[in-house]
């Protein structure tokens, strides 16, 4: 499946899904003084970015040691989107925070990481890079669009919250999770067919 800029960026946001992380990015910020919390947003976004810049411009190398292939990961990729669409479209209880109390102001767990740059964010900015490593800059583009709907979404998480209502944002969610299934299936069958082409 050829990515272009546009859907790379859809696809970026769809995984980090900002709006449906609003719930548990406000249970995370619960104890964070009000005059704090737009520092912590700016700070936890770009730790998250660098993280996944991180993995975007190592993934050559990471994949090389670990004696990996392109058509491995993207099976891989397209089945950990798979997991991720479906508890987006069936939501069970806990989530990306778990069943841990958050105290405290959080620092680099568990907002930056698992929240934005999670497993699923972070292998597919790696498979994004490895695939195509000529298109860097449009991947670059498209992460750094991606983390700045991310903050400027939590940066009004609590006036989306009260204007969207929990329930439309779990719709919202849901339709995400459904796109996002699509986008999986894609993954693993270009991963698969690739992978038979060798042999052909």
């Amino acid at each position: 499946m050829e990515s272009t800029f546009v859907s790379a960026t859809i696809l970026l946001i769809l995984i980090t899904d900002p709006l449906g992380n609003i719930p548990l990015f406000i249970a995370a910020l619960k104890q964070v003084k009000p005059e704090r919390r737009r520092l912590v947003i700016y700070r936890e976004c770009l730790i998250a970015f660098c993280v996944l810049l991180a993995f975007m411009f190592g993934g050559q190398t990471f994949l090389k040691v670990m004696h990996l292939t392109d058509e491995s990961l993207s099976v891989a990729g397209g089945v950990i989107l798979f997991l991720i669409a479906i508890k987006m479209i069936f939501p069970g209880e806990g989530g990306a925070l778990g069943s841990d109390k958050v105290s405290g102001e959080p620092f680099i767990v568990p907002i930056a990481i698992p929240l934005i740059a999670g497993p699923s964010a972070m292998a597919t900015v790696l498979l994004m890079a490895t695939r195509e490593p000529d298109r860097m800059l449009e991947w670059v583009g498209a992460l750094t669009i991606t983390m700045l709907v991310t903050t400027v979404v939590f940066l009004f998480s609590t006036r989306l919250q009260k204007l969207l209502g929990e329930q439309a944002i779990t719709a919202l969610e849901r339709l995400m999770g459904l796109v996002l299934a699509a986008i999986s299936i894609e993954m693993l069958l270009g991963g698969i067919a690739a992978y038979i082409r060798q042999f052909g």
